[in-house]
């Protein structure tokens, strides 16, 4: 019995009983709608939290001030201003692995504009941030040397603050006041959007270096830093540009063995990829979930082909009387199952596709339907039909021929 021959008799079959048949590939349906809704979901969180690393730039190491203890109390992290900008420029020259540094100062304030104001993050930085972190300019020019140093009164707008201030009439050239200190907007930087924190990257003014240590941060020495952002020449020499700059600053800032050190460094690659690799355990166990249903699903699929094997025993005995092998009644149960699971997972990809959609536009989720994840969820489903019906097909092609048409 060829193939073709087989296919038509299972439709028929499937056919006679559509109630039953459709109640079967119930559970394949939404086994394999939840696998696809679920990787949907993980897809586009994955998509989001790249899309966020790639944000703050590739291969960078962050230095920041150490504690300082007061009264037995340590402060922690930042607690002591304890970077220079010459502590920037020193990494930037004397470790080789090392691309970019950036010394950078950070404060808040308001920023007024005629009748308008805003309230936002201001950061004092040099012209090699921007390239560190691959932050281009929308309109405009970027922060240059001659900038930082000529401590110049000018900045950059994050277009958050841009909107706020001025809506969609064009900044450049403007007047505004941060912290009562007049500054022309020179440029418009491209929209960063969130980063993994959550924090608006795009609510920030940037100004020259100098200019913010002068104007707008009060500390007790004019050449200090609030952190250094450092770039490496390449990913695998991101840990040796590590140990350089620790190794630089320890000499620097004369820190002997045994002795803390006043500042700390983190590898921001690192704590990005943590994220990343908790998003991906989260998607899988999001599909370890949904792929219950599919179980769920096949143990049905099982359970009513064993009923079908028991409804069509004296069919099976007249077949076989008639010449059919134990191979072609094998294949005709198995060549069921699987239909059955096949035209249950197309009808799942299409249900989960739609349920996808609905996710995003209802709570504003991202979700990405991949043809990877269309794919699984298809092959599963025919590897279902395969494990779920081979124990019926081999009980119908092991019946005995003569208690077959005797079964009533």
């Amino acid at each position: 019995m060829d193939f073709i021959q087989t296919l038509k008799i299972a439709l028929r079959a499937l056919r006679t009983n559509k109630m039953r048949s459709f109640l079967t590939m119930l559970g394949i349906i939404i086994g394999i709608a939840a696998v696809i809704a679920m990787m949907a979901v993980g897809a586009g969180a994955r998509h989001v939290i790249s899309q966020q690393i790639a944000s703050i730039g590739s291969n960078i190491i962050l230095v920041l001030p150490g504690s300082t203890t007061s009264g037995g109390l340590r402060t922690g992290s930042g607690g002591a201003q304890t970077l220079t900008s010459d502590d920037g420029k020193a990494i930037m020259a004397e470790c080789p692995s090392v691309d970019m540094a950036a010394p950078t100062v950070r404060s808040s304030g308001l920023i007024v504009y005629g009748n308008m104001n805003w309230s936002t993050v201001i950061m004092g930085t040099t012209p090699e941030m921007f390239a560190i972190r691959e932050w281009g300019v929308d309109n405009g020019r970027s922060i240059e040397q001659q900038d930082v140093d000529s401590a110049a009164k000018v900045c950059l707008l994050g277009q958050t603050v841009a909107e706020n201030l001025f809506g969609s009439a064009d900044p450049i050239g403007k007047i505004i006041r941060i912290k009562k200190v007049p500054f022309t907007v020179i440029g418009l930087l491209d929209r960063k959007g969130q980063s993994p924190q959550g924090q608006d990257q795009d609510d920030a003014v940037f100004v020259p270096l100098r200019t913010a240590q002068r104007n707008l941060v009060r500390a007790h020495k004019p050449n200090l830093v609030g952190a250094i952002m450092v770039k490496a020449k390449s990913e695998e020499l991101l840990g040796k540009a590590e140990e350089e700059v620790n190794a630089l600053l320890k000499q620097r800032h004369r820190i002997t063995n045994g002795k803390e050190p006043d500042y700390s460094t983190r590898n921001l690659s690192e704590i990005l990829a943590v994220a990343e690799q908790s998003s991906k355990a989260m998607s899988l166990l999001l599909g370890v979930v949904a792929s219950i249903s599919l179980i769920v699903g096949g143990i049905g699929i099982m359970n009513i082909m064993l009923v079908s094997v028991t409804e069509r025993t004296r069919e099976i005995g007249i077949r076989m009387a008639i010449g059919a092998r134990r191979n072609d009644i094998l294949l005709q149960f198995l060549t069921e199952a699987v239909l059955l699971t096949m035209i249950g997972g197309i009808t799942g990809i299409l249900l989960g596709a739609v349920g996808a959609t609905v996710v995003s536009n209802l709570l504003s989720w991202p979700t990405l339907i991949s043809v990877e994840s269309i794919s699984i969820a298809f092959f599963f489903s025919a590897v279902i039909g395969i494990f779920f019906g081979f124990y019926p097909a081999r009980k119908a092609a092991s019946l005995n021929p003569i208690d077959a048409l005797r079964y009533e």
